[in-house]
């Protein structure tokens, strides 16, 4: 009797140290799902900005937590962190709370928000009210930035056939020359960008787009992109990141590896062609969201 009584006083010491780990295991998987939800949400709303200059996007995420605040620190979201502790700020509002809600919205001014509070509105933690976004985001033609300048012409003049420009390239002047075409409504002020391929003819011009900062992926990584080709048309595509060296020895990781000739690029536009950028973002964006590259979908711009 004395060995049984033994026996069951360790089962319940045991019991008593496994039901609360395996609640707060239970616990932190209903936050790991809120906070999917709430990354797809804000997917949801950057898709809409980009391709349907939306200019009252917000969406409202109910949360399955069953407990108030993070279990998890710290927390990030479309690359904002947040700590325990951390005061609200413009895009980070109050903590979740037992089956409470996240209303994610968007701003010109201040960019997304993600305002945690009670299902009735107030919010968790003492955050204050969230504002109705108002934000008028558009998207130029993606060639627009190179065709605006004379490098095409006068790399011709200069004997050279072939050309490439990298948004990471610290002393490129070509990159200087470009960016300073860029509006502030162009997709090509967020992510990282290169113009390759023929001084002379616009037709075998290409633009290469993604969502994701090359230089903090590191160089080897296969990374989606979108293909603008001179002339029309616009690809969904996968690219490998390749470490560069400038001319002052900067090393730089450059969204492509060389492409020698128009064969090269052959492989960038054999899927599926669409007509509008509008149409190619959504499908960039979907790829993100549903596809093989869902670790990247906090790249998805934020205008600041």
């Amino acid at each position: 009797m004395a060995e049984l009584l033994i026996v069951i006083t360790i089962i319940g010491v045991l019991i008593a140290f496994i039901i609360p780990a395996i609640a707060n295991k239970i616990e932190k998987s209903r936050e790991a799902v809120d906070i999917a939800n709430v990354r797809s949400a804000y997917a949801e709303i950057m898709s809409n900005v980009v391709t349907e200059n939306d200019s009252d996007s917000s969406r409202i995420v109910k949360l399955k937590q069953k407990k108030d605040d993070w279990q998890t620190d710290p927390v990030t979201i479309a690359g904002i962190t947040h700590h325990k502790g951390d005061t609200d700020n413009v895009n980070w509002k109050g903590i979740p709370v037992a089956n409470g809600e996240c209303e994610i919205t968007y701003d010109k001014t201040n960019g997304i928000c993600f305002y945690w509070k009670n299902s009735g509105g107030s919010a968790g933690g003492g955050g204050s009210s969230s504002t109705s976004p108002n934000i008028n985001f558009k998207v130029n033609d993606l060639h627009e930035a190179l065709d605006n300048t004379d490098l095409m012409n006068n790399l011709a003049t200069a004997g050279n056939i072939r050309f490439e420009i990298d948004s990471k390239c610290p002393s490129s002047s070509m990159r200087g020359q470009v960016e300073a075409q860029i509006g502030e409504d162009s997709l090509l002020k967020y992510g990282t960008w290169a113009y390759l391929g023929s001084t002379t003819e616009n037709t075998k011009r290409y633009l290469f787009w993604t969502s994701v900062d090359t230089n903090k992926v590191g160089a080897g990584n296969k990374i989606p992109i979108i293909v603008s080709k001179g002339g029309g048309g616009y690809y969904i595509a996968e690219s490998k990141t390749a470490e560069r060296t400038d001319k002052n020895g900067n090393i730089y990781v450059a969204i492509a590896d060389h492409i020698y000739n128009e064969y090269g690029f052959s492989s960038y536009t054999k899927g599926k062609r669409y007509d509008s950028l509008d149409d190619a973002y959504a499908a960039y964006t979907k790829l993100i969201i549903d596809g093989a590259y869902n670790k990247y979908i906090d790249t998805l711009p934020i205008k600041k």
